[in-house]
């Protein structure tokens, strides 16, 4: 990667987020972190824009115009923004249209806002975040299942639409991401067979540097020893 690369990461202040964001300073890149949550101060040299909801599409498009505002350019969108919960399908209040908003919409609103930018990058990259739980669904995961297939094939299409631009687009399928708040609601569970943040953020800023031209369209299963 070179240094003048710019991008931002959606969901930047999640355990996620912030590995992503601590590695891609490590490698000397500038950061935009867009993240629903306000009031963070940022590192030197981040810019932080938040108190934004990328389910609203100009509020997307606010955050990019940020973005570019501070930096001159955008040369990778990280959509890390989203939201899990475990449910049964009978449940008295379904969570399908959350998941969906929360997964699906506010990664193509903040692509939608992003693109025009990323075509002008020579080396422009959308790296999504799927998961594997997604391809065979166990019980209670429906409607998160569902909407992950949806980033899914948002990343397998935008890779076609795209593919005569300088603009690459894959996802990352994590299994169980080693989190505080994953390691509280899984006591019983051995974290050590899961994926750590700083791994799986060292492979989604591959797929966002000059390196993965190659690919495009590409689901990559991240899955520690799950």
């Amino acid at each position: 990667m070179t240094t003048e690369r710019v991008i931002a990461i959606t969901g930047g202040h999640g355990a996620l987020g912030r590995a992503v964001l601590e590695a891609a300073l490590a490698a000397g890149l500038k950061v935009a972190v867009i993240d629903h949550a306000a009031g963070h101060a940022a590192p030197d040299g981040v810019l932080e824009v938040g108190g934004i909801d990328l389910t609203d599409a100009g509020q997307a498009g606010q955050a990019m115009a940020a973005v570019v505002g501070r930096f001159g350019r955008l040369d990778a969108l990280l959509n890390i923004a989203g939201g899990f919960v475990w449910q049964t399908t009978e449940d008295a209040a379904p969570a399908w249209d959350r998941m969906q908003a929360l997964n699906v919409t506010t990664a193509v609103n903040a692509v939608r806002a992003a693109l025009p930018s990323l075509k002008a990058s020579p080396e422009g990259r959308i790296v999504n975040v799927g998961s594997a739980a997604a391809l065979k669904p166990g019980a209670g995961m429906g409607a998160y299942g569902a909407a992950k297939l949806g980033v899914h094939a948002l990343t397998q299409a935008l890779a076609e639409e795209l593919k005569t631009t300088s603009v690459t687009v894959n996802a990352v399928l994590p299994s169980i991401i080693d989190t505080a708040a994953n390691r509280k609601d899984m006591p019983d569970a051995d974290p050590a067979t899961w994926v750590a943040p700083a791994d799986l953020a060292a492979v989604i800023l591959f797929l966002a540097g000059p390196e993965s031209r190659a690919m495009t369209g590409a689901l990559v299963p991240v899955t520690g020893r799950v």
